[in-house]
């Protein structure tokens, strides 16, 4: 699969992608692992119940409350949060391990996780997508059919403070246009990994052709 490729430049990048809920998130992550060489995703750690079609390491690794415990106790998680009662982590030895094997690697987290992240590792990149409008947002979550209306309302309260921390991303893409959004993400994690901090031990070698 592309996404395991390992890129010439070094040493990998950490993109992180935040959204409110309805903002097309989900769709434009798959289609960017898709088409992106040596991009791959972080899979989380979680206590929820596996739904009907996830995989085990592919959507997330289940576990329990207890194991959860022990983990953010031995300090594996980079950042950790309880949602609705179930809790969600990000393993720090999987982005270590990609980072050293020169792959880039994605992660799909909210604002609070954002800001964690960056706290420990502020040399990764951080996208936050957004809908065209709060209404075109109200009629994506509606026409999904997957949400009783009390729960669209409180997805849209949470967009509401969630839009508040724009400012701390690195990267803001508006998804009105799926390909487009897409190809801009594309785009970005491209372009970072011709970041002078990507690309210092390629320059180092060329530096010592010149001598002196």
């Amino acid at each position: 699969m592309a996404s395991k490729q390992t890129l010439p430049e070094g040493e990998g990048n950490i993109i992180i992608i935040s959204a409110p809920s309805g903002s097309g998130k989900s769709t434009i992550v798959r289609r960017l692992l898709a088409s992106s060489r040596g991009l791959e995703f972080s899979v989380s750690y979680t206590t929820r119940p596996r739904r009907a079609r996830e995989r085990e390491g592919k959507d997330y690794f289940f576990i329990t409350v207890a194991q959860f415990k022990r983990m953010i106790a031995a300090g594996e998680f980079v950042e950790w949060a309880k949602v609705y009662g179930n809790y969600y982590g990000t393993s720090r030895r999987q982005l270590a391990e990609a980072r050293q094997a020169g792959r880039d690697i994605l992660l799909d987290i909210d604002v609070q996780g954002h800001r964690k992240v960056r706290r420990q590792l502020p040399e990764a990149i951080s996208i936050f997508l957004l809908p065209p409008s709060f209404q075109e947002l109200r009629r994506r979550l509606i026409r999904r059919h997957s949400d009783a209306p009390q729960t669209i309302e409180k997805r849209l309260a949470a967009a509401r403070e969630e839009i508040r921390y724009w400012l701390e991303y690195d990267y803001i893409v508006v998804n009105d246009d799926v390909r487009q959004a897409t190809a801009a993400l594309r785009n970005i994690v491209v372009a970072a990994r011709f970041r002078q901090i990507n690309q210092r031990k390629k320059i180092q070698q060329i530096l010592k052709t010149f001598g002196g």
